[in-house]
């Protein structure tokens, strides 16, 4: 798709908000500076157009930047903007949204260019875990346009149009943009830097404001909406091995908003709403396992909601770490660091175990032992310290006979897999039919008030 397609910074701005309800502020501001012949050059709003509006009736700051001027390069004053649009959302408590379309820095601005970047990192770190921020890639978002992006709460991106990289393509050592353009939405949502990845601009303006309907204004705000979905509707199970599937059928109207679809795909996250909550949900992945990549993933994420207060809700079925030498060199920290995350989180923490629960890995899967408020077991599911048949391998290393061995199997999978076993010990509050899940999880939500 050609540049000439795109829609115009205004166009978008206008489809991204409730009809009529943008408000531009700064529209007057340029550039001062005048050395390299700029005292010649018109840059209509500095290259960005700032505002506020509404999208579904709440309130939410936005600047577009603009491609006609100048290529919406960031120098001094359209930083300055972006800057003080961050100082007005902190004070009404309102999420920030940044359509970028941008050739990166003003070389003719020099250090002043570089003075606004600085500012905008410091405005985007002081409004971490205050207001939701959201960024959408639509065109070039390069070098410290890509760092600004990425210090968002979530990033969209434009397949289509957009590219987002540190060093472009040709700038990497031993590619080039033929062998392997990594700046396209497939490889950096891929690679985890893109939350969600969209055909067109319109899927992600679209894909914005249905993010915004579910998160909170700021951290002090409730997180919800109207829904007209039963509380009471019976879904047909928890399915292990498509777990994605199983959230949307949970969710209220069936609407699961996964995160990072595409990356570390062993660790599913998102957000949905039960009877009008919205929750963050984290599941296992049909293989599992713990991976270095998947537990990063989850652990941003639980922070994320943390921060906000949304009530974070598990679906455990994990039974060992990814194997290999690369993991080996970094899975121990990633889960020492996903399960502070669930450890030290203070919003409502639900675990449904789903199928297997076994080892570590299952205790830092947001157990009972650090801390989940409320764990419900599947009937079926399997809690314990490794699977029947490798627990008896160990305790059982001299026995040849195969029928002795399979009734050993037995044996330790009555006695110490069965999740009764576990609520029996307190570890499990109560195990219900999987049909019942979300109502069950609907319960739950409005036994910590949030209703």
């Amino acid at each position: 798709m050609s540049n000439s397609s795109k829609m115009s910074a205004k166009q978008r701005i206008e489809a991204l908000v409730d009809a009529n309800s943008f408000v531009e502020i700064g529209g007057n501001v340029t550039k001062r500076n005048t050395d390299f012949n700029m005292q010649e050059q018109t840059v209509p709003a500095d290259g960005v157009i700032t505002g506020y509006g509404v999208i579904d009736s709440e309130l939410v700051y936005v600047y577009s930047q603009d491609v006609t001027a100048m290529n919406g390069s960031i120098g001094e004053m359209h930083a300055g903007k972006i800057a003080r649009l961050y100082d007005m959302a902190m004070k009404a408590g309102a999420p920030v949204i940044g359509l970028i379309d941008c050739a990166g820095v003003r070389v003719q601005e020099a250090v002043d260019a570089l003075a606004g970047f600085g500012q905008v990192y410091m405005s985007k770190v002081k409004a971490s875990g205050v207001i939701p921020q959201i960024s959408a890639v639509l065109g070039a978002c390069g070098g410290g346009s890509a760092v600004s992006s990425l210090l968002s709460d979530f990033t969209f991106m434009d397949a289509s149009n957009g590219r987002l990289f540190v060093n472009s393509p040709n700038a990497i050592d031993a590619n080039n943009i033929d062998k392997c353009d990594t700046s396209l939405g497939e490889f950096q949502a891929k690679a985890g830097n893109v939350d969600f990845l969209c055909e067109n601009e319109a899927e992600v303006l679209t894909g914005i404001r249905s993010l915004i309907s579910v998160l909170p204004a700021n951290f002090d705000d409730y997180a919800g909406m109207e829904n007209d979905d039963d509380m009471n509707r019976v879904i047909s199970g928890f399915d292990v091995k498509n777990p994605a599937a199983s959230l949307a059928e949970i969710a209220d109207n069936n609407n699961f908003i996964e995160v990072k679809k595409n990356h570390a795909t062993d660790m599913i996250c998102g957000l949905m709403t039960l009877n009008g909550v919205t929750v963050g949900a984290v599941a296992n992945g049909a293989d599992a396992v713990f991976t270095t990549a998947g537990c990063k993933k989850a652990e941003k994420f639980v922070y994320f909601c943390d921060a906000f207060g949304i009530p974070v809700i598990t679906f455990t079925n994990v039974k060992t770490y990814a194997s290999s030498k690369e993991e080996e060199m970094t899975i121990g920290q990633a889960v020492a660091d996903l399960t502070c995350a669930f450890a030290s989180a203070e919003v409502a923490k639900v675990n449904v175990i789903t199928g297997e629960a076994f080892g570590s890995a299952y205790i830092a899967m947001n157990s009972r032992h650090i801390g989940a408020d409320l764990v419900i077991a599947l009937e079926g599911a399997k809690v314990g310290v490794m699977d029947a048949e490798n627990a008896v391998k160990i305790m059982y290393d001299d026995i040849k006979d195969s029928s002795e061995l399979d009734e050993k199997v037995k044996e330790f999978d009555a006695m110490q897999c069965d999740a009764n076993n576990a609520a029996k010990r307190g570890y499990v509050d109560n195990i219900v039919e999987a049909s019942e899940l979300r109502k069950q999880l609907i319960y739950a939500m409005q036994m910590f008030g949030m209703r």
